[in-house]
């Protein structure tokens, strides 16, 4: 790990970015503002672990500072979001810039320059094309987390869609649970011990492109990645320990998304190559919407998909022959009252993951949500079997400002 390296790309990027609001104060057209949110969480988990050291209950503190900077009428911007976790898990404890970049944008492009989180996908169980952001796992094992990038971005609009290119100088690893955490495998994970493909480690550059366009009822999106894999192997050391091991791959993509009166059809699928192992996945699906039922303002959206991915068992995801099938409800109301109930069922095996997710706003300034995870019958050969006695319910208390 070249620590040297990324000390100097961020205390760089930090003075150029520092020094670019002395230079916007001869703007009249500046706008900033300080935002965020600070909260506490609590984690239970319903069965003891299997693993000696593990705790059951994990509360902890978040704290989420954003701030944004605009002048010349927007063209112009910096955007800073931070976040940080104390918890019981001392691998969970943690601190990351999510984003801090400079961006200007000029007629039909823009250009950003810094850390910065960038979203693709369209599916709701998984997300097969989003690949830019490494996984911020001890946040969330499904992947909806993520870290902040290091990167170059521009982008090209145009009259056949918009242009996306990425240079990404910098890798970052995933880290994993602690001993006493849980959401782990049985083996404890040296985040340190890590071993790369590229001689040049966390410092061999990753590049990216996408294309997406709106047609008719579709948004279209097409992409190509050439870099570090953000997913880790596990491979097994001389002395027995297991060691993670992070390869180049080429990977495309394809998300699509059509909307037709009530109903969205979506899909997304990627095929990936790499020294050590090929693959493909798919994931497709509806979601149809029911809304202002009985006129009383609720919207019920109807959500079943099918996910695929031909890895079999070393899918870290474990899913590989899976249906997922859920119910949104919007209520609409003042509090922004949400809730995502759902399960994803193995088509082969008798294994089942229950969730609920949801979310209430109290007052002007305060938020609830609520999250739960349960692993049902887990067969003894999927990957999820590490943490078949898992299963918690999360309370979110979070005050923004």
């Amino acid at each position: 790990m070249n620590n040297r390296w990324r000390k100097t790309f961020s205390i760089g990027s930090l003075c150029l970015l520092l020094s670019l609001p002395a230079w916007a104060q001869k703007d009249e057209s500046v706008y900033q503002e300080f935002s965020g949110y600070i909260g506490a969480d609590y984690r239970y988990f319903f069965e003891d672990g299997l693993y000696g050291g593990q705790k059951n209950s994990f509360p902890s503190l978040v704290i989420q500072p954003e701030y944004l900077y605009e002048w010349n009428g927007g063209d112009n911007r910096i955007k800073f979001i931070g976040f940080g976790r104390f918890d019981r898990d001392s691998r969970r404890t943690h601190f990351d810039v999510r984003e801090l970049y400079y961006q200007t944008v000029k007629n039909n492009w823009e250009l950003s320059i810094g850390f910065k989180k960038v979203f693709w996908g369209k599916t709701e169980a998984v997300h097969l094309v989003d690949i830019i952001n490494q996984t911020d796992f001890v946040e969330s094992f499904d992947g909806e987390e993520k870290l902040g990038e290091a990167m170059v971005q521009f982008s090209y609009a145009s009259s056949i869609g918009t242009f996306d290119l990425f240079y990404l100088p910098y890798f970052r690893k995933r880290v994993f649970p602690g001993e006493r955490g849980r959401l782990r495998t049985s083996f404890i994970i040296d985040n340190d011990d890590v071993a790369f493909e590229s001689d040049a480690e966390e410092t061999r550059p990753s590049f990216a492109a996408r294309w997406s366009a709106f047609t008719g009822p579709f948004d279209i999106g097409l992409s190509y990645f050439n870099g570090t894999g953000r997913e880790p192997f596990f491979r097994q050391t001389t002395g027995g320990d297991f060691q993670l091991f992070y390869g180049i791959i080429e990977q495309i993509g394809i998300d699509i998304q059509a909307t037709t009166g009530p109903v969205l059809w979506k899909v997304e699928s990627i095929a990936r190559k790499s020294d050590f192992q090929d693959m493909w996945a798919l994931a497709a699906g509806i979601e149809y919407s029911f809304f202002d039922v009985a006129s009383t303002g609720l919207d019920i959206g109807i959500v079943a998909e099918y996910l695929h991915d031909d890895r079999g068992l070393l899918s870290f995801s474990s899913l590989d022959n899976d249906l997922f099938a859920g119910t949104r409800f919007a209520f609409n109301d003042t509090q922004s009252t949400e809730f995502l109930i759902g399960g994803v069922f193995d088509l082969d095996k008798s294994t089942k993951l229950w969730s609920i997710e949801g979310s209430r706003r109290l007052g002007n300034s305060w938020k609830a949500e609520v999250e739960m995870r349960l692993f049902d019958d887990v067969d003894q050969n999927e990957f999820l079997n590490f943490i078949r006695r898992d299963s918690f319910l999360q309370f979110s208390l979070n005050k923004y400002f």
